[in-house]
């Protein structure tokens, strides 16, 4: 069977990945009303194409944090080598997790490509530094700074299936400090290993503190207010992430492409804003960029087709999401990026509009 859009590896996933993993990737916290909201805010935004301009030639090259890609969407936090390759081919930037299960010096020896690193900070910061200065002497270009999570979110099918890492996977990056290793628990050993390693105390003070550590820039990831975009401007983040971790922390929060607007208008287009969460079609990242998004992030789709196809897989989903964006920019009306504008969506919080007059 042909598949035709990202959304159908997930069934594939399904069936491939024992159930404990396959929960893990795809449940949220407790009723994941957030997880399912995630998707249906995005089909609540509708189009207001514009007609008849020459959209012969559609240019979706940018830059992000200075750095020139092909595509404004981001891979994010998954297994590793197959994803470093194929976003480099891709021509997008790649973000390896803290508690990814290859290292940041092996993600690096795939070869070339723009790769971020995602950060959860320990309440031993000396392995917090070294893990920094790793990353950026291994070439990574920036810090995903994790904020929303001092607690892991309740994740019933994780507590159900004593979720744990499979015996032949640590946590690469904590190998040599005695970290890498996630025991058996009464319920999710991630919880438990998140209760006994991440710092609960982490507050803007320490983006403050990376800030002394590191050349790289660092985004706040985990951002869903105007309040604290606004703080998060003021302590120096180069970018924010509006993030609800994959709805994986706390239930009934917005879904992500609702709290956009907020954060972008709070910082007053002074930093980058990015989103993550819920996208799964080119008409998802036209509706971001609309909203003032400078990018999207992707975590599920990218760890679904890995599971069904590998390397393949994660490279048929980048292209695909490219070529529904460039024919939703096309049937838009909207030749760079730079043409998408507000004016080419409507929401369900926009004021009526009052009738043009000719």
């Amino acid at each position: 069977m042909e598949i035709t859009n990202v959304t159908e590896y997930e069934a594939i996933a399904k069936e491939k990945l024992p159930k404990m993993v396959y929960d893990y990737y795809a449940s949220g916290a407790e009723d994941q009303w957030t997880l399912q909201e995630n998707r249906n805010a995005f089909a609540r935004i509708l189009f207001r194409p514009r007609i008849l301009i020459d959209v012969s030639k559609i240019d979706m090259t940018t830059t992000v944090l200075g750095f020139k890609i092909s595509k404004r969407w981001l891979t994010q936090k998954v297994r590793e080598y197959a994803t470093a390759r194929a976003a480099s081919a891709a021509g997008t930037i790649m973000t390896l997790s803290s508690w990814a299960t290859s290292s940041v010096e092996e993600v690096a020896s795939t070869g070339p490509g723009i790769r971020f690193f995602q950060l959860y900070v320990y309440k031993n910061r000396n392995v917090v530094e070294q893990l920094v200065r790793r990353a950026e002497r291994a070439g990574f270009k920036a810090i995903a700074l994790t904020v929303d999570t001092p607690r892991l979110g309740r994740r019933e099918s994780d507590i159900k299936n004593r979720f744990t890492l499979p015996p032949n996977l640590t946590l690469k990056n904590f190998e040599g400090l005695d970290l890498g290793k996630m025991d058996e628990a009464n319920d999710s050993g991630l919880a438990s290993y998140v209760a006994g390693q991440i710092d609960r105390t982490l507050s803007w003070k320490d983006v403050q503190w990376l800030q002394t550590i590191t050349k790289m820039p660092i985004l706040v990831k985990g951002v869903l207010t105007g309040e604290d975009a606004r703080i998060a401007v003021q302590a120096g983040a180069a970018g924010i992430i509006v993030s609800n971790h994959g709805a994986r922390q706390l239930d009934y929060a917005p879904a992500t492409i609702s709290a956009l607007e907020e954060v972008v208008k709070a910082t007053q287009g002074r930093i980058p804003v990015f989103l993550d969460g819920g996208v799964r079609r080119g008409t998802d990242v036209f509706k971001a960029l609309a909203l003032g998004a400078s990018g999207i992030f992707i975590g599920r789709p990218v760890v679904f087709s890995l599971a069904a196809e590998g390397e393949d897989g994660v490279r048929k989903v980048l292209q695909m999401l490219r070529d529904e964006f460039e024919l939703t920019m096309a049937l838009s009306g909207c030749r760079t990026l730079s043409e998408i504008t507000r004016n080419h969506i409507t929401t369900e919080w926009d004021t009526p509009r009052p009738l043009a007059r000719l």
